[in-house]
């Protein structure tokens, strides 16, 4: 008899046939060989049916949206007196070939390489760094394997009435690509890289990414078994992707020339000092010589002082050194980004009653090699030790 044939008494069938009008009693899978899920095309089932489950697959009853029960690789009798589950499903007397009907799905547990994910369109990443916008896009592959045939039926096919292998796993794609872009977010905050160093990170990604997501789609019955993100991608000609190229390229440049971003900001304030007119910024401009000299050039300065030395030693034997007069401290005040000054410790001290000086306004005297907060200079610290704790505020009687 052909699976398709009806058998000779007329009474029950194989289940492969279309035109059906009595019992099922023979269930198995007929699907395509790499199908994920499979639905058993009749419900009129009866209890002395055979039910046929490959390795790797396994068979779940429904009744009523409700999972009864599921069987496991082999090939099993539905009889009432060992199969629990058709007391879930009838509620009728031992024996014989009772009719009940169920749904009967398929799942396949191997496990689904090489499945292909990417953002249809770039979306927005905040760079942790810069905190400008980037738009990014992802490539990559992943593996899924179903653990629980149950909560893939309820939550995939139930929830979503997919019915076939491509619209599910399109729907994990658009789990992937949902989730990808908030997982990428957080891995380079917790990790302090800016969004354009992130390729040299795609291992560490794809774990994190792969970890993240698996939590997603356990409550699907679903496992990510490998994550691969094959590259994250950015407009190069983006304004704000060129923003981060250049501060970069400045970064890299201050450390190959061994200066901070604050010393240069200080520099260029004291360059901006000594350029004003009038004496002022003359004597800056020999301050900022003075210190630069002092902060980088002492050693040249030394060199051809001994130079001096070496070339005239009778000058320098046969005039005495007169005494020299006590040093009187001066120190320059930058106010409002403007070079004043130089003050002798009373003006200060006045300055500082005023209120124009502060123990964080920037000072310098000759000898220091940059500008520094007046508190830091230790000249400085027996004018704030002086001034007095402001005064009880005045109760009215």
């Amino acid at each position: 008899m052909s699976i398709f044939g009806k058998r000779t008494d007329g009474s029950t069938y194989d289940g492969q046939g279309e035109e059906r009008k009595g019992l099922i009693d023979v269930i198995k899978y007929n699907g395509e060989a790499d199908e994920l899920v499979w639905k058993f095309p009749y419900e009129n089932i009866s209890t002395a049916a055979q039910l046929v489950v490959n390795q790797s697959q396994e068979a779940v009853f429904i009744k009523g949206g409700a999972v009864c029960d599921i069987f496991g690789p082999g090939t099993k009798t539905l009889s009432a007196n060992n199969i629990p589950v058709l007391q879930k499903l009838i509620n009728l007397p031992f024996g014989g070939k009772t009719p009940f009907t169920a749904e009967v799905w398929f799942v396949s547990r191997t496990v689904r390489r090489n499945l292909k994910f990417g953002t249809p369109k770039p979306v927005e990443l905040l760079d942790p760094l810069y905190s400008v916008a980037i738009p990014v896009r992802s490539f990559g592959e992943f593996g899924v394997q179903v653990t629980d045939s149950s909560a893939f039926l309820t939550q995939m096919v139930g929830t979503l009435h997919l019915f076939t292998t491509e619209d599910i796993i399109e729907q994990f794609k658009s789990l992937i690509a949902r989730k990808l872009s908030s997982c990428i977010s957080r891995f380079i905050v917790r990790q302090k890289v800016t969004v354009v160093e992130i390729g040299a990170y795609l291992d560490e990604v794809s774990n994190f990414v792969r970890d993240a997501i698996n939590e997603e789609f356990a409550q699907y019955g679903l496992r990510i078994t490998n994550f691969d993100v094959a590259s994250v991608n950015f407009d190069r000609e983006d304004p704000n992707v060129q923003k981060i190229l250049d501060s970069q390229s400045e970064a890299a440049k201050r450390r190959m020339e061994g200066y901070s971003y604050q010393q240069e900001r200080q520099f260029d304030i004291m360059q901006g000092a000594a350029q004003n007119e009038g004496g002022a910024g003359q004597m800056m401009g020999a301050g900022m010589g003075l210190g630069m000299g002092f902060g980088i050039g002492g050693m040249f300065g030394q060199q051809m002082g001994n130079m001096a030395n070496v070339l005239n030693p009778q000058a320098q034997q046969a005039q005495p050194v007169p005494p020299q007069p006590p040093v009187t401290l001066q120190y320059y005040v930058l106010i409002n980004n403007a070079q004043q000054g130089p003050y002798d410790l009373s003006a200060l001290q006045q300055m500082l009653q005023n209120g124009q000086l502060t123990r964080q306004t920037y000072v310098w005297k000759t000898g220091m090699a940059q500008w520094n907060t007046a508190e830091n200079c230790a000249d400085l610290q027996s004018l704030f030790g002086a001034v007095p704790p402001p005064p009880p505020p005045i109760i009215n009687p």
